[in-house]
């Protein structure tokens, strides 16, 4: 066995207890792999710990370990840096804790102001920017206007008060009960110079979002709006939406061309 296909075979022995032992090797190799196998799953507990910390203070050592554990078994990493290791535990964070959705809406929380940490970056477009790059726009011009995204920005429909959980455990008080919603609401989390932030943003503001983000003209926000409010309140609407946009600094280029 070549020194490549002992160290796959091992990492596969380590990923896999119930994996048959190679003939060549000696059986009393099981249990040496056992403690390989703990400190391995223990490391990487210990990584999703550090990751999702609020999380963990919610549910509980114990049962955040569990959850955890699950989710290494179940999903085992398949990047080689641990700041990666919270890859698809959202998702089974989802899976286990079905009834109480602020539990994966605190995880996805804490993962995408994770991920906006690392992110690429790119400098926001300002107002004052914004108003010189489309000082000379005409109708058609704001109509078929497109609007770039930073990188960092990244959003989600939650069923729960995530960001006033999110706070509260900042201050280590854990709330007897999850803060609720009285309407449908999206979480953005973006970059703010090097610190992660986040808001709740109303179900239309997100929806115009998203389609700008898919390459969505200004007009077409406006015309979207416009099913549920007058043209005038449409465009008045489109237009504080944009204005909030800029103003949390989501926006890098506004563009004719194809978004991309």
């Amino acid at each position: 066995m070549t020194l490549a296909a002992l160290q796959q075979e091992f990492m596969a022995q380590i990923l896999d207890e119930d994996r048959p032992l190679p003939p060549a090797w000696d059986s009393r190799m099981g249990d040496g792999l056992g403690v390989y196998r703990n400190a391995y799953r223990a490391r990487l507990i210990a990584a999703l710990a550090e990751t999702f910390p609020r999380t963990g203070k919610w549910l509980g050592a114990e049962l955040f370990e569990t959850a955890a554990a699950h989710h290494l078994i179940v999903h085992p990493p398949t990047s080689w840096t641990l700041d990666l290791a919270g890859e698809g535990f959202v998702g089974t964070l989802a899976e286990l804790f079905a009834g109480d959705p602020e539990v994966p809406d605190l995880a996805w929380l804490e993962w995408a102001m994770h991920r906006a940490f690392v992110a690429a970056d790119c400098a926001p477009l300002n107002a004052a920017e914004f108003a010189a790059a489309t000082g000379a726009y005409g109708d058609a011009d704001w109509t078929n206007m497109r609007l770039v995204f930073g990188p960092s920005l990244a959003m989600r429909e939650v069923g729960s008060d995530c960001g006033a959980l999110w706070q509260a455990l900042g201050r280590d008080e854990v709330p007897s009960a999850a803060p609720t919603l009285e309407a449908r609401m999206h979480c953005l989390v973006w970059r703010e110079g090097l610190d992660p932030v986040f808001a709740l943003v109303s179900e239309a503001e997100a929806t115009g979002l998203a389609a700008m983000r898919r390459g969505a003209t200004f007009g077409d926000l406006c015309a979207a709006l416009a099913q549920s409010l007058s043209p005038n309140g449409a465009a008045a609407a489109a237009g504080a939406m944009l204005g909030q946009w800029l103003q949390r600094g989501l926006v890098t280029q506004a563009t004719q061309g194809k978004a991309c």
